[in-house]
């Protein structure tokens, strides 16, 4: 039963994919419609673990609610029309962008209606987008079908005219007025008291209190005008992203930018070992003692790592005196959304630091690079790593070896822990990727974080998964230990380079490690529950200890 289910889930996220990818290029669809529908369907056969109570009609989601409007801009809620555009210069307009909390990306609010989306990072991008559209859309439809008697020409309910009350803020409510209103909407969410609370303190905030109120009252009236054809909902996708995507515009532009640093800082010849992690670990493990006048130790200090990832002048302070030190920054504005740091370590003294022993000489730079977004990790690495040219000359770039660290969701253990993976499957797809993986699990022995070793499912999206097909990859011969979204597409774009291509030398070596940020398996555990705090800080410093380590061993 459980694997008929796994196979049905891997079917429909197959289908939903192929689906969002021709109303991608047929440019526009109304959720309310045919294809809307479409996509609506296949994402209750799916009935993904982060949208908890989706496919039950009358209790509405608040956790899923909650991290999906983290990751849409503030707003939308209000808009029937959402637009998907490329980097098209709203920014030269008198719009303000709105930045959504959890995701680095520009949108706009054209006018009453609209709300305009820029996709920079490719294909991955817009699933995630209209998953999530998908999920605020059946959210909506169920709040309209309880705030409104549709068999009475949608004559608005008792708690519907509450809501609109509160919502809109016309009246002054006493704390005893505001209780009694929040009992009337916990009992329209199907939720306990105690939950509704918990939702209205973590939706709103000292300037919009209510914003709970507003999500809901909104949702429910754009759905309800859209059923009434006041105004239909639609999503369209503009002619320059359809043009766009798939050319590896920005992952260029980026990637020969990275080159004429390079070339500008005559680094360009030198051995290059390229690190996708995020912009402070290494930085900190290379700099963070002299900057904080800390003495070096030979275990790695944990606290100093997580006090600086607590503390905002001590990150500052770091910075100051690794730019100071010949650390080069790249602040990004290709419209990858993925800062750069070089790191000559011809110049950098290792002497105060956890790598003092090793007495590391030679002339290798490294160059860490922010994290991509799913397919888009396929696009920057590919043209990273293509040759370049300089004054007429052809340069192949002299990679000695690429790591990949990010956080992942995994099956086998909890929070925080480790994932090495041996391989990468990619989902709803045939396509899997086997290397040598010079990061070992013995390589992270420790009391408190435990390690697993085996292979990984680079996922569509992190959005999709549910228990079955989550339960199938680990229990069955797969034995998966985790999943991710760019593994596979950065190993696409490394094998190409190395074996086929032959634009970089084929002898290098590849380190792959995750931390655990969330168990999809476990209820409470999945990404909707929050985040990892200083709980990821250990595992982040313990895989970018043993990355820099095996680079200077393998000088």
């Amino acid at each position: 039963m459980a694997n008929s289910r796994a196979r049905e889930t891997t079917e429909a996220i197959e289908r939903l994919y192929v689906s969002m990818r021709h109303l991608f290029y047929r440019g526009f669809f109304k959720p309310s419609g045919v294809s809307g529908e479409s996509l609506r369907k296949l994402l209750m056969v799916i009935n993904p673990e982060i949208y908890g109570s989706m496919s039950v009609p009358n209790k509405i989601e608040l956790d899923g609610l909650l991290y999906v409007l983290d990751r849409l801009p503030e707003g939308i809620e209000e808009c029937s029309f959402i637009h998907l555009t490329s980097d098209e210069g709203f920014d030269k307009g008198s719009f303000e962008p709105i930045v959504p909390k959890k995701r680095r990306r520009n949108c706009y609010r054209i006018d009453e209606h609209q709300m305009n989306i820029e996709v920079l990072l490719g294909r991955s991008e817009i699933y995630d987008i209209l998953t999530h559209l998908t999920f605020l859309y059946l959210e909506a439809d169920k709040i309209r079908n309880i705030g409104f008697d549709l068999t009475d020409g949608g004559r608005p309910r008792r708690t519907w005219k509450i809501i609109e009350e509160v919502a809109k803020g016309e009246k002054k409510y006493s704390r005893k007025e505001k209780e009694v209103a929040l009992i009337h909407l916990s009992s329209f969410l199907g939720r306990t008291f105690d939950e509704t609370l918990n939702a209205y303190n973590n939706f709103g905030d000292d300037k919009n209190p209510d914003r709970l109120f507003k999500i809901i009252y909104w949702m429910g009236q754009i759905s309800f005008e859209d059923w009434k054809e006041v105004r239909e909902r639609e999503i369209h996708f503009s002619a320059i992203l359809q043009e766009r995507v798939g050319h590896h515009l920005f992952g260029e532009r980026w990637a020969n930018k990275i080159k004429k640093v390079l070339v500008e800082n005559d680094l360009h010849m030198r051995p290059l070992h390229i690190i996708s992690a995020n912009m402070h670990s290494v930085k900190n493990m290379v700099f963070a003692n002299d900057a904080l006048n800390k003495k070096g130790t030979k275990e790695v200090d944990y606290k100093l790592f997580a006090d600086i990832s607590n503390k905002k002048d001590l990150q500052e302070k770091v910075l100051d005196h690794a730019l100071k030190e010949g650390m080069i920054y790249i602040d990004d504005n290709s419209g990858s959304n993925i800062d750069v740091q070089i790191i000559d370590l011809a110049k950098t003294e290792l002497k105060n630091t956890v790598f003092a022993n090793q007495k590391y000489k030679g002339d290798d730079v490294i160059l860490v690079f922010d994290y991509a977004f799913g397919e888009q990790a396929f696009e920057v690495m590919d043209e990273l790593l293509r040759p370049y040219e300089v004054n007429g000359e052809v340069y192949m770039m002299k990679v000695k070896s690429v790591s990949i660290m990010g956080k992942a969701g995994i099956l086998t253990g909890g929070k925080g822990d480790i994932m090495i993976p041996t391989s990468h499957i990619f989902e709803g797809t045939a396509d899997n990727y086997v290397f040598e993986n010079a990061l070992k699990a013995t390589d992270f022995v420790d009391d408190e974080v435990k390690s697993f070793e085996g292979p990984m499912v680079t996922v569509l999206g992190t959005s999709l998964q549910n228990k079955d097909i989550l339960s199938y990859f680990m229990t069955t011969s797969w034995k998966a230990i985790g999943l991710e979204m760019e593994g596979a597409h950065y190993q696409k774009a490394i094998q190409v380079a190395s074996k086929i291509r032959h634009h970089i030398s084929p002898d290098l070596f590849v380190m792959y490690a995750y931390y655990a940020s969330d168990n999809p398996l476990e209820t409470g555990s999945t990404l909707s529950s929050g985040g990892l705090g200083l709980t990821g800080v250990k595992p982040t410093y313990m895989i970018t200890h043993k990355i820099i380590e095996k680079i200077l061993e393998k000088k």
